[in-house]
């Protein structure tokens, strides 16, 4: 079998017993713990979106007890990526999952599994949940956490049957949002209370040292730094909206004239780039539409942007919108997925219809008309992030869910 990614994996013997400290708010009266050997399994790191991001920093932060090994099916990391992947990950090349090659894919899953010791088997997205799943169930006492992102929204017809018949296999479902539990409960007929809620977290990187003034002049506005720069993050394609911005940003350039409106994010369809592109040409925006592409820099774009809008058609739970929070930044999304519970509507930002290129203008407007509400809605924004978003809300959540899975199987 061929291994892309060559990395010195763990070889476990008997479970070591090893002293920690009880997570944050969680007591224990045990003194020591035995070492759990956790294999997270997710269908491919090609490139770095925000599922890709949380998986990485959920495995970087979990407490020295859970030791952490990675299997994935596709792979196109790069070499810094690859140089600071936070345990040992091993690519498998994995196409049709009912061909010969699934097969002797699936035996040396199970292999590894039993040889490494593997307790927990924790698994991101359709292939990993489902046939990973099957793969996991086969080895007797090892315990499968899955995790829903989304709301169905890349499922395939055969991932929709089979979320029906094989998603109750995991022995706990871990979801982004509540609106996503919901609809998992529903949509894949699970037990509810087998099913959690743990928020995304994202660190808190927020530069103390960058200046407004400074990441506005990255930007080339340093000869106008009264100019309104309104942002959005997310990959170019046609669930994140963009289409819906750029008409609203139409109206609202005819009020505010020297208005900036940035995209960025990665090109997931090009065919819909083109489409965009076209459409800012045919609405004459061309001095005021940016598709900035990919960045490692969101944080300062951020700081320099006065307004952050999620167009999005369908989410799960937005990392850039709870990025945008954390920068202290006014937020208009409209009102699906988990959007809801990370906006208060009047409070934070403004929840907006879906679809409704009205209302993000509209919405926009107010907020470009009054820096002082600008300033409230972005505290409030940081102050909500800082007490329900953060990275060690995340880690202490799902150490808790582990936890449980555990406790049930002892």
């Amino acid at each position: 079998m061929e291994i892309l990614v060559s990395t010195a994996l763990l070889s476990v013997g008997k479970p070591e017993q090893i002293a920690i400290a009880p997570p944050s708010g969680r007591t224990d009266t045990r003194d020591v713990k035995e070492v759990i050997n956790i294999l997270f399994m997710i269908d491919e790191l090609v490139e770095m979106g925000g599922a890709e991001r949380a998986f990485m920093r959920l495995i970087r932060d979990l407490p020295s007890r859970f030791r952490a090994t990675a299997i994935t099916f596709r792979a196109n990391l790069s070499p810094h990526l690859r140089a600071t992947f936070p345990c040992p990950l091993e690519v498998i090349p994995l196409g049709r999952t009912y061909d010969m090659n699934a097969l002797r894919v699936g035996r040396r899953l199970r292999n590894y599994i039993r040889q490494h010791n593997i307790n927990m088997v924790h698994t991101f997205f359709e292939t990993s949940d489902l046939w990973g799943g099957l793969i996991v169930k086969s080895v007797p006492g090892v315990i499968h956490i899955s995790s829903r992102r989304d709301m169905g929204i890349l499922r395939s017809t055969k991932h929709r049957i089979a979320y029906r018949y094989l998603g109750c296999m995991a022995k706990r479902i871990v979801t982004v949002s509540d609106r996503v539990r919901t609809w998992c409960i529903e949509a894949d007929r699970l037990p509810a209370n087998r099913v959690t809620t743990v928020y995304n977290g994202v660190d808190d990187l927020l530069p103390t040292t960058l200046s407004r003034a400074t990441a506005r002049q990255k930007l080339g506005l340093a000869d106008n730094t009264h100019t309104l720069v309104v942002t959005t993050v997310g990959h170019v394609r046609k669930v994140k909206g963009f289409d819906l911005l750029i008409r609203a940003a139409a109206q609202v350039v005819l009020s505010f004239p020297d208005i900036i409106f940035l995209f960025v994010g990665d090109v997931h369809e090009p065919d819909h780039l083109v489409e965009l592109e076209q459409l800012v040409t045919s609405l004459s925006l061309q001095d005021h539409i940016r598709f900035c592409g990919p960045t490692e820099e969101v944080a300062s774009i951020l700081i320099a942007s006065d307004v952050f809008v999620l167009p999005s058609r369908s989410e799960g739970m937005s990392n850039a919108l709870i990025e945008a929070m954390m920068c202290a930044l006014p937020c208009v999304a409209t009102d699906v997925g988990g959007n809801r519970e990370a906006i208060a509507n009047d409070v934070n930002g403004y929840l907006i219809a879906s679809e409704s290129v009205d209302a993000v203008a509209h919405a926009l407007s107010v907020l470009l008309r009054d820096p002082e509400l600008r300033r409230r809605m972005g505290t409030e924004g940081r102050r909500i992030f800082l007490n329900r978003f953060n990275q060690a809300s995340m880690i202490n959540g799902m150490v808790e869910v582990y936890e449980t899975a555990l406790g049930e199987r002892q």
